[in-house]
């Protein structure tokens, strides 16, 4: 069986940090696309940030550029975001998702992950 498991959430004041942990087990996604969503209430899931396979390079949605960087331990079949500088509006639950694309054109829409974590809530205080 399959599975995602994201920790490292909390709360966290304005100006401070995190690191996001998303372990897979059941398979290996060293090959394929792995990558954190986020959704606040009232809101669609929106992409924060992807790689297409372990080792490859991230790609960032606009709001986060600079301030987070998203890596993987392909040994580990784990994922990680390391969140700097967060602010109010990062508010959300941030999910990690896992395969099968690595098309670049799709790797930033949800639709095209099929295994998805639980979620875990990250709350910024102002």
């Amino acid at each position: 069986q399959v599975q995602l498991s994201e920790s490292g959430g909390g709360l966290v004041q304005a100006g401070g940090s995190l690191r996001l942990s998303c372990t897979a087990s059941g398979r290996s996604f060293r090959s394929v696309a792995m990558g954190w969503f986020r959704q606040s209430p009232g809101k669609e899931r929106e992409y924060v940030a992807v790689t297409r396979r372990s080792g490859g390079i991230g790609y960032y949605a606009d709001s986060v550029k600079g301030r987070f960087t998203i890596s993987r331990d392909g040994a580990k079949n784990t994922m990680y975001l390391q969140m700097n500088s967060l602010k109010p509006e990062d508010t959300a639950v941030y999910y990690c998702a896992a395969g099968p694309t690595t098309i670049l054109s799709q790797v930033t829409n949800p639709d095209a992950y099929y295994y998805w974590g639980q979620g875990t809530q990250i709350t910024v205080s102002s």
